[in-house]
């Protein structure tokens, strides 16, 4: 042992750390057919693929890896769980955040990934509070002050995690059934919780008071059915309405209906399990329609613009996605969730 820890030393003094890491967006196995485009390479394109997540595989080391390095890591067990890859297991949404990191909650783990483009590097967090594990986390948000707030639909409760990712308590005081979605209002701080289980939307003061409801039990416009994730947009809030197969739209302030996009059916853009929700910067609106594998936009008037899915693991395609989100840089995320992936588009809009 003593000449283990020598070794150690000596290879730690020689400089044997790990070779710096840059994020890969195309990594080795995954499918790079790229450029893709859609419509189709013969239409002007309105969204183009821009690679994938899967976990560790996506960081490669910006030079070789030394031999001292690769033996520092075999012999001190620094790859947690042995050689098994981290990776993506059950991906539900995402954020990205004011650092430029792509969080991801993910269902499987169940943890909170965190890929990080400018450090290079990635991390992954399982604690919802101190002693408490996450069981199912779903929504997560970043609150303007720094942190995050993370939604666990198997708890039913919302937790705060510091920059870092340490816990730091409970969002909210026991009133939520089984919270899915989340979203942070900009203007004022608001925090927006879908509780699936109540059929309505909460909205909490930034200290975690409820505040009031949007949205009742039922089936008519207004009304909701197992929401499941949201999205504020201006002053509109956009709900994933699972159960009533569409996306209701409320006025995020006063809670006024201000109609639905999408309704039951059997044909492209028609919606039978919508999940997740977001926006573009130009207002179109993006759903996961989850039981038939489809990414669907439509236009702030609810027509159908582009369908991208099927079932399948090409890209392109999908196997029950789940949530979606956007970025400041025209991208779009969908957690791909039994492809174990997060699939990235970016938006070309009509003006570039």
């Amino acid at each position: 042992m003593r000449f283990v820890a020598s070794l150690v030393g000596l290879l730690l003094l020689a400089g044997c750390a790990a070779a710096p890491k840059v994020i890969d967006y195309y990594p080795e196995g995954a499918n790079t057919q790229a450029p893709l485009s859609w419509p189709g390479p013969s239409d002007v394109p309105r969204l183009e693929y821009a690679g994938q997540l899967l976990g560790e595989q996506n960081f490669v080391a910006t030079e070789a890896e030394s031999g001292g390095a690769r033996f520092l890591r075999w012999l001190t067990g620094l790859r947690r769980g042995g050689d098994r890859i981290v990776q993506l297991v059950r991906p539900q949404t995402g954020i990205v955040d004011s650092r430029g990191r792509i969080l991801v909650t993910d269902g499987g783990s169940p943890s909170v990934f965190v890929f990080d483009e400018v450090n290079g590097s990635y991390a992954v967090w399982r604690e919802a509070m101190s002693g408490l594990d996450f069981l199912s986390p779903v929504g997560i948000a970043e609150l303007p002050t720094g942190g995050y707030l993370v939604v666990d639909a198997d708890i039913g409760d919302v937790f705060v995690l510091s920059p870092d990712g340490v816990p730091l308590g409970r969002f909210t005081a026991d009133t939520l059934l089984r919270p899915t979605g989340l979203d942070i209002d900009p203007d004022n701080g608001e925090v927006f919780v879908a509780d699936k289980s109540a059929s309505h939307v909460k909205v909490f003061s930034p200290g975690g008071v409820l505040l009031r409801t949007i949205g009742v039990a039922g089936d008519g416009e207004g009304q909701l059915n197992a929401p499941m994730h949201i999205r504020i947009s201006g002053d509109k809030l956009f709900v994933s309405d699972a159960l009533n197969a569409n996306v209701q739209i409320f006025a995020k302030n006063d809670g006024r209906s201000l109609g639905q996009i999408g309704r039951r059916g059997l044909y492209v853009g028609n919606l039978v399990r919508p999940k997740g929700v977001t926006t573009d910067r130009d207002g179109n609106v993006y759903v996961i329609e989850s039981y038939y594998d489809h990414l669907l936009i439509y236009n702030q008037d609810g027509e159908l613009l582009l369908p991208i899915g099927g079932t399948g693991n090409d890209i392109g395609r999908f196997f029950l996605p789940a949530g979606a989100w956007s970025d400041d840089r025209d991208r779009i995320f969908v957690a791909d969730m039994f492809n174990a992936r997060v699939v990235i588009f970016r938006y070309v809009s009509a003006g570039a």
